[in-house]
């Protein structure tokens, strides 16, 4: 696919958010109390939403980036850490599984081996929606195979150096076109990211709403989140986190012509 200049697709997608527009592989007990107190209004373990992982490997740079009805998404489903990967855990999610499987990651286990240890014992395995995704850009996701019905669709798409995951959603063309965004859109790494999320949810999104929304990136040699952003609650989170990226002045931005 060709590359387009950012001005063309990530900042066009952005300036359509704040105007207010509107496949392949993938799960963990259910954590025993809420992982965010943000979260505690809805069942704690079910995450319907979309998402995506990615890195650059010349940067050293890795994120994730996230939509959904779920309140305070961005707390619960992605994960990153400098130097080593990014991780989402959604549909039936289990957010303590993060920490062991980006530790795998640092210990130079292959994301495959990272979900096959993570589902071995699991008795919810058909239940979870897994992503994963290693410094060198190796990713791998899994799929429930018997989602809740709300489900509708679900699947996902990868390529260089990503992977699309949805779950609840309104239909294929929210993966495919999360990771057209991501493939077609020059920038760094934060703005590929917001511009899939973006794509995703001009294409559909979750059927069921845009309540929350969520951003992380890392950097090799910057401790924690070198970029958090995040929409908790609204009626249109996407293109809230949009507006909140654009108006952003960051480092993990590219820089405007």
């Amino acid at each position: 696919m060709p590359k387009i200049a950012t001005m063309r697709i990530a900042l066009a997608l952005l300036a359509m958010a704040c105007c207010g527009c509107s496949s392949r592989h993938i799960s963990s007990l259910p954590p025993k109390a809420p992982i965010d107190p943000e979260a505690v209004a809805v069942k704690p373990d079910v995450s319907g939403t979309f998402s995506i992982v990615a890195v650059d490997p010349n940067t050293g740079v890795c994120g994730a980036a996230v939509a959904s009805k779920f309140p305070a998404v961005g707390r619960v489903v992605p994960f990153v850490r400098a130097g080593v990967g990014a991780f989402c855990t959604q549909h039936w999610h289990n957010p303590p599984w993060a920490e062991p499987a980006l530790d795998m990651l640092a210990e130079g286990q292959l994301p495959e081996q990272v979900l096959a240890t993570l589902l071995r014992d699991d008795e919810h395995r058909d239940k979870r929606q897994l992503a994963i995704i290693d410094m060198a850009g190796r990713a791998a996701h899994r799929h429930p195979a018997h989602a809740d019905a709300s489900g509708i669709w679900w699947g996902g798409a990868s390529g260089r150096y990503y992977a699309c995951q949805g779950n609840t959603l309104t239909g294929q063309e929210v993966v495919f076109a999360m990771a057209r965004a991501y493939e077609q859109t020059e920038g760094s790494l934060a703005d590929r990211l917001m511009a899939a999320l973006v794509a995703g949810d001009h294409a559909g999104g979750d059927h069921r709403g845009r309540l929350a929304a969520g951003l992380r990136v890392a950097k090799k040699g910057v401790e924690g989140h070198w970029l958090e952003l995040h929409v908790h609650e609204s009626n249109d989170a996407v293109n809230e986190l949009a507006k909140k990226y654009q108006a952003l002045k960051h480092e993990a931005k590219a820089p405007s012509p």
